[in-house]
């Protein structure tokens, strides 16, 4: 698992950060990339609008919500990497899940939209050198570097592939 300083990210993203067992991002994107579309393609057609509770999301929102928070994520990374140290907003998940019209989306569509922003979080990341990685900004009030932020975005998809795991398969 990443082995990220003490403060460089905000602490309650150190629960995604620990699932994600690498040590640097190309190891990350090696290991989890290709496994990650494979999960999410081979879901039963049946269960993507099923919600495992009452006010609880379907797969198609919560797969909008990891699409919409990979693209937050991604754009934070690209910023603070090229040195950008304007204090970036936090974003409520469930008022962008509530607005995302998922619901009416085609689940093919869905993954064609996961899929492509994707590979270009991946091509986003790979692009990155030592420096680019190290930099750091604020996001939603908290120092933040680019490394931390690109380890968070495979962890926030880890995490929810387990809640899919534990809650709705």
């Amino acid at each position: 698992m990443a082995n990220l300083p003490a403060g460089s990210f905000p602490p309650y993203f150190a629960n995604y950060i620990n699932l994600v067992h690498a040590d640097s991002m190309a190891e990350a994107i090696e290991r989890y990339s290709v496994n990650i579309q494979n999960f999410f393609k081979n879901l039963p057609a049946e269960k993507i609008d099923y919600k495992y509770a009452e006010g609880k999301w379907t797969i198609k929102e919560m797969l909008q919500h990891i699409i919409d928070t990979e693209r937050i994520f991604a754009y934070r990374a690209l910023r603070i990497s090229r040195g950008d140290k304007t204090p970036l907003p936090g974003f409520d998940e469930n008022n962008y899940a509530a607005a995302s019209n998922a619901a009416s989306r085609s689940w093919q569509t869905l993954l064609e939209e996961f899929e492509a922003v994707r590979q270009s979080t991946d091509l986003l990341i790979r692009s990155f050198t030592p420096r680019h990685l190290e930099q750091s900004g604020v996001t939603n009030g908290h120092t933040n570097t680019t490394i931390a932020i690109s380890f968070m975005v495979y962890g926030h998809i880890l995490h929810h592939m387990n809640i899919l795991k534990e809650r709705y398969l």
